[in-house]
């Protein structure tokens, strides 16, 4: 298992960032979260009281195409869909009865999809996006930074795309500035928001 690059907790009482520390620890490893992130900044200031977790994720893995998880076969308008791998059967399932709709997708058994298609539609239906597993993942890390975050801080900010991830939350309105504020921590590991 990698481990974290930068992590770090910003506090004025050094108890209450070393608990803080520990939580943060404990949260990640429950979640299975620290194989992703690569750096994190805590911030937390209870006189504020404030709130400011940053961070930085490792490469995250490619959109999942139709191709990586079944072997599409097109014999003239039919094609066979055969499912390698279950996982992401549900999700093609749903974009396939967007796309084509329920009565041209036949379903005859679990590892099997029968559709009948010109041969424009059928030449590309092996590079669908079927699964992109970087939204389910950023979900899970503001999800984390909530679990982390002070009970009661109810007012939040957030924000995850391009390998950067932000979680801001206070009892209070937050402050004007924060969006410098959110950037000075990511000056802090050497990053750009």
């Amino acid at each position: 298992m990698e481990a974290v690059e930068y992590f770090e907790v910003e506090c004025p009482e050094k108890t209450g960032g070393d608990y803080y520390s520990r939580i943060a620890d404990v949260v990640l490893l429950d979640h299975n979260l620290i194989r992703v992130v690569s750096k994190l900044h805590i911030f937390i200031d209870p006189r504020i009281p404030l709130f400011i977790a940053a961070g930085v994720t490792r490469k995250l893995p490619g959109m999942v195409l139709l191709r990586d998880f079944a072997d599409v076969n097109i014999q003239d308008r039919k094609v066979i869909i055969s499912i390698g791998d279950e996982a992401y059967l549900a999700p093609l399932l749903k974009i396939l009865w967007e796309k084509y709709g329920k009565d041209l997708v036949e379903q005859p058994d679990r590892f099997t999809i029968l559709m009948n298609l010109d041969e424009a539609e059928s030449q590309s239906l092996p590079d669908l996006p079927v699964f992109d597993p970087s939204d389910t993942l950023y979900k899970d890390l503001i999800y984390a930074l909530q679990v982390i975050q002070p009970e009661g801080f109810k007012v939040r900010r957030q924000y995850y795309g391009k390998g950067r991830f932000y979680l801001v939350a206070s009892e209070n309105t937050l402050p004007e500035d924060i969006e410098d504020l959110v950037k000075e921590k990511f000056s802090l590991m050497g990053e750009t928001l």
